[in-house]
């Protein structure tokens, strides 16, 4: 590997920020024959394999390394990169591998993001991470941290739905401020129990051996020793409190995020109350309806407070407090804004529709809009990487605050219907001392936790 290559990488990263989240220019790099050096940890999982062969389609990449808990995993994706180095542990390849590869993907269960995402950034590594960006509260300030010092490198958190038309095109008519001052925010998912994704029926098997292909020790991770059961692996461990993040985490990127975009005065909420039942011990509640407040001093918004609504398992606001004609909603995954001029409705799959005094308008028909051409969500990172403009969403800077809101309508299921004042600065609800002292972060198990980076 010729480090002067990997320097040069290292400098030319564009870092995407804002609304607009485009490359900076930086030239193409000079050798034609050189490509992006790829360490894939994750490997199948449910997304992990999809992210994968995405990135290795791009013609300047190339899949160098493998490295999965799950050793039939890891043989699985071997046959597609039969000259990637593999390992189980992703310690070992940074210590082992790092002067390998430039660049990383991350498509393991959200307990382990940050411990890996932040070794990654440490060690220079350019990062494409999947949501929700992490798993603690605390770990939001340390990816701010982490960018900040590293503004060289490209992040993207995997919100590969921002490709549609419709989704582009609410954005723009957000920051546009055609429908006129902001007034709330809704979002909802309907998070169902497609391939066995949650364990809403919060089902506790048996303690028992892992199965010989998975290293349990390593798949825990972070997280204290406990025992393997069923019902966790491959994908139900969304609905474990230590290891997921329920419906509201794993949709939030997907739902939340055209908010966020269409504007940038939301920066972190000043307070989250969430109602849910009573909390269980090693699960996440459900339902949830959850409602987060921010506190926003600009002309486009109606009042000093925007407050976003956040729900999970199919519930919805009523269409007629929201001066929408009866009928259903187009899609069990939803994002609403509610504007002094109208509404704006928006589809999971970028449905978008406009209303106006109860009649309805196709978003993309709106007058103004920009041409929106083709984009491939995982060959824009690494088109970044090499210094091509290319629209990038999401980079993590705006996946902390897409996460952030997520995170708290979460973590307040453990305290139902109870108001919290979020202080994202001294990561701390300033009325509630024990809300701080529980579900803010976690005790990392010793060998597993993220580093500072620098």
């Amino acid at each position: 590997m010729n480090m002067d290559r990997r320097d040069f990488l290292r400098r030319s990263g564009a870092y995407g920020m804002g609304l607009t989240t485009l490359g900076m220019g930086i030239p193409p790099r000079v050798d034609a024959n050189s490509k992006v050096q790829v360490l894939s940890i994750g490997v199948v999982g449910s997304i992990g394999g999809a992210d994968r062969r995405q990135i290795a389609g791009h013609e300047a990449t190339e899949i160098v390394g493998l490295c999965d808990v799950d050793a039939n995993y890891l043989e699985q994706a071997k046959a597609d990169h039969p000259d990637a180095f593999v390992c189980r542990d992703y310690r070992q390849a940074f210590a082992e591998y790092a002067d390998r590869f430039d660049a990383v993907i991350v498509a393991v269960p959200d307990h382990s993001h940050a411990p890996i995402m932040l070794t990654a950034l440490q060690h220079g590594k350019h990062v494409y991470g999947q949501k929700p960006l992490v798993h603690q509260l605390e770990e939001l300030v340390l990816i701010d941290r982490a960018i900040a010092a590293r503004p060289d490198l490209v992040t993207q958190v995997g919100n590969q739905r921002m490709v549609y038309p419709g989704r582009r095109a609410a954005v723009e008519i957000l920051r546009s401020g055609v429908l006129g001052r902001a007034i709330e925010g809704y979002a909802w998912t309907g998070a169902p129990n497609r391939g066995h994704y949650f364990n809403f029926d919060h089902v506790l098997s048996e303690e028992k051996a892992a199965p010989d292909h998975i290293d349990w020790n390593l798949w825990l991770g972070p997280c204290a020793e406990q025992a393997y059961r069923d019902h966790l692996i491959p994908l139900a461990w969304r609905s474990w409190w230590d290891f997921g993040s329920g419906g509201l985490g794993d949709w939030g990127v997907h739902v939340l995020d055209v908010i966020f975009f269409g504007y940038d005065e939301l920066v972190t909420p000043f307070s989250v109350k969430t109602h849910a039942p009573a909390p269980a011990d090693r699960f996440h509640a459900y339902p949830c309806q959850s409602t987060l407040t921010y506190a926003v001093d600009s002309p486009r918004f109606a009042r000093k407070f925007f407050p976003l609504h956040y729900y999970d398992r199919g519930q919805t606001p009523s269409r007629a407090a929201l001066g929408l004609p009866p009928g259903p909603w187009p899609d069990s995954n939803m994002t609403v804004v509610v504007c002094e001029g109208g509404v704006l409705s928006l589809t999971a799959g970028g449905g978008l529709e406009i209303w106006r005094d109860g009649k309805k308008i196709d978003g993309l028909a709106m007058p103004g809009l920009p041409e929106f051409p083709a984009l491939n969500h995982w060959h824009a990172w690494v088109d970044n990487i090499v210094g091509k403009k290319t629209e990038l969403r999401t980079p993590f800077a705006d996946g902390v605050r897409i996460t952030e809101a997520a995170l708290l309508a979460v973590k307040a299921t453990r305290f139902p219907g109870q108001e919290l004042h979020w202080n994202k600065a001294e990561l701390a609800f300033s009325n509630h001392q024990e809300a701080t002292d529980t579900i803010v972060r976690r005790q990392y198990r010793s060998g597993f936790g993220p580093p500072e980076v620098s």
